[in-house]
């Protein structure tokens, strides 16, 4: 079973004509401080532009894009500067994330890293706010961290029994 999903446009109406739902004003100004945000994306070498916009609880905004590096591995994506910058002021309790990328799809399977990766960052403080995965039109598709990646690695998985034989015994 293939799990089906709709993009909204920036009004919340469904791109497939499937209905439609409202969105609230502070979420279509966080898609669009998103897709602003992007446009600060250091991305020398893959031309792959992110901006994320970060909604806390009391309606502050942090916004972050992504920051390569020659050395890939230490490459900042744009949800968790965003998230570093929000938590190093002091804040630990968000409503939502925007999320624009420069695809014309909202999500599909050569991003899912990337929301691997937010998944498993933002599962630190809340499972249940609110993603929503623009694409450069406004047009976003709207999940929670835990639909993204209901698997994520939090801090409850650090108390886990860790077996330490090595090499293994069988």
């Amino acid at each position: 079973n293939k799990a089906t999903s709709h993009c909204h446009d920036i009004k919340g109406k469904e791109t497939e004509d499937h209905g439609s739902k409202h969105l609230p004003q502070e979420i279509v100004k966080l898609i669009s401080q998103a897709q602003e945000a992007k446009k600060q994306a250091y991305c020398s070498y893959s031309n792959f532009r992110v901006g994320a916009a970060l909604l806390t609880q009391d309606n502050h905004v942090f916004t972050g894009c992504n920051v390569e590096n020659a050395f890939y591995n230490l490459c900042v994506c744009a949800e968790r500067n965003a998230m570093a910058k929000a938590v190093s002021e002091g804040y630990k309790e968000f409503k939502a994330i925007a999320i624009a990328r420069n695809l014309l799809v909202c999500m599909d399977k050569a991003t899912m890293m990337d929301f691997f990766c937010l998944a498993s960052f933002h599962s630190q403080f809340e499972l249940k706010w609110q993603v929503y995965m623009s694409k450069p039109n406004g047009s976003y598709q709207n999940k929670t961290v835990d639909e993204l990646l209901p698997v994520s690695f939090g801090p409850e998985d650090l108390s886990m029994v860790k077996i330490h034989t090595f090499p293994p015994t069988f």
